[in-house]
């Protein structure tokens, strides 16, 4: 095929796939559309086989990780844990609108990086529905600190995110040094957000509880709890031995469906739903889509773009660039195309793209898929979600976070080294 022409082809691919994950015609899931797409481009030539197959063997273990977590997270909500939370944080709250904010801060926070930000998405934010009704305070403040938290909480190990997971290879770092330097931006980004939130939201906040949550507390699974603390620390020794993380993953939710099993909790078929088959076809489409858009122009574009070395401006202006990019295009595609073009750069730069792709879709919708799903959530709650009002709670955030992230970046490799 005609260079020309294979580029338009594969533009058009990509702006038609990332549209329909967007709008979700007939509420088609994703996959509908992008698995044909990338089939059309590989059938016409716009990509050749060998480019295929290496998108494939990269994405591979990525999503067997993300299938593997997401059956965990399942678990784990039907083993009570996401209840237990809730029913934790009411009591915390006290009654108190603002303490109920921080405690979903917290819980949030650790959720997206333990369970990655599907958990905090699909599984906490109807919990936190559930709490703040329960408690006669204002929703909105808590259900949307669950979307900012599920996108700019994610940065702290590589298991958070799908963007971490895809990034992981590329900057040659282990699970633990990896952690080790983004704690400090995970810490400052989670700090902006929560002091623009206290601000944007001061006036529902200000608005007292009209019921308090009285009763013994449900019981914390704590089998569930040492399977998770179990697997977490796997991370970090199957990192130390060269393993790849998405065996330990499995382990871990092999462990929960085997007791869910044998407890007639759960089916096969159950197991299977959870593994969210489509979604996981979704993102090996849209890999191959991109791969197509980048062998035809678009890395060639962007190269001229990315700044050398890791000084802060350098890190400014990579993530800064990168929030650009997943705005744009969402920020899986934004970090498949970004990854090649930085990683001769060194971790740092990988890290910052990271920052961007992360804390960026705090912007629009589109920014991530995470937000798209958040909003499904929430107009399944009966609650519309106002996008002049997202965006200004946006554009006091992300800014703001991106800088702190990227300065407490900088510092950190600094200090530790990249």
């Amino acid at each position: 095929m005609n260079g020309v022409l294979a580029g338009v082809l594969s533009v058009a691919a990509l702006v038609v796939v990332l549209g329909c994950a967007v709008v979700r015609p007939f509420g088609w899931p994703e996959a509908v559309v992008a698995v044909p797409a990338a089939g059309v481009l590989v059938l016409s030539g716009a990509i050749g086989w060998a480019h295929v197959r290496v998108e494939a063997q990269r994405l591979g273990p990525v999503v067997g990780f993300l299938a593997a977590v997401l059956v965990l997270a399942k678990l784990c909500d039907d083993e009570g844990l996401f209840s237990a939370c809730g029913a934790w944080m009411g009591r915390a709250a006290s009654g108190r609108p603002g303490r109920l904010l921080a405690w979903v801060f917290v819980i949030a926070s650790v959720t997206t990086a333990v369970l990655s930000l599907d958990a905090t998405v699909v599984l906490l934010t109807p919990v936190v529905f559930a709490t703040a009704g329960r408690l006669g305070v204002r929703a909105k403040p808590h259900v949307y600190a669950c979307a900012h938290l599920s996108n700019s909480a994610s940065l702290l190990l590589p298991v958070s995110n799908l963007t971490n997971l895809l990034a992981f290879a590329s900057a040659g770092l282990s699970f633990t040094r990896f952690a080790v330097l983004m704690a400090l931006p995970w810490l400052a980004a989670i700090g902006v957000e929560y002091l623009a939130f206290r601000r944007f939201f001061a006036s529902d906040l200000r608005v007292g509880a009209t019921a308090a949550l009285g009763g013994e507390l449900p019981p914390m699974p704590m089998f569930t709890l040492l399977v998770v603390a179990l697997t977490l620390a796997g991370f970090a020794l199957a990192s130390a031995a060269g393993i790849n993380p998405a065996w330990v993953a499995a382990v871990g939710a092999l462990v929960l469906a085997a007791r869910a099993l044998h407890q007639r909790r759960t089916t096969v078929s159950g197991l299977v739903a959870a593994a969210s088959p489509a979604f996981l076809a979704f993102v090996l489409a849209l890999g191959i889509v991109v791969r197509a858009v980048v062998d035809h122009g678009l890395a060639g574009a962007l190269g001229h773009l990315i700044p050398s070395g890791t000084s802060l401006l350098a890190l400014l202006a990579l993530a800064a660039l990168a929030a650009l990019l997943a705005n744009v295009i969402n920020n899986l595609p934004a970090v498949l195309v970004l990854l090649p073009l930085t990683a001769p750069h060194g971790a740092g730069a990988v890290l910052a793209v990271l920052l961007g792709v992360n804390i960026g879709p705090n912007l629009t919708y589109a920014g991530s898929l995470a937000t798209l799903l958040w909003r499904r959530i929430v107009h399944a709650h009966d609650v519309q979600v106002d996008l002049g009002e997202f965006t200004r709670l946006g554009l006091l955030t992300v800014p703001a976070a991106l800088t702190a992230a990227s300065v407490a970046l900088w510092a950190s490799l600094r200090l530790i080294g990249g």
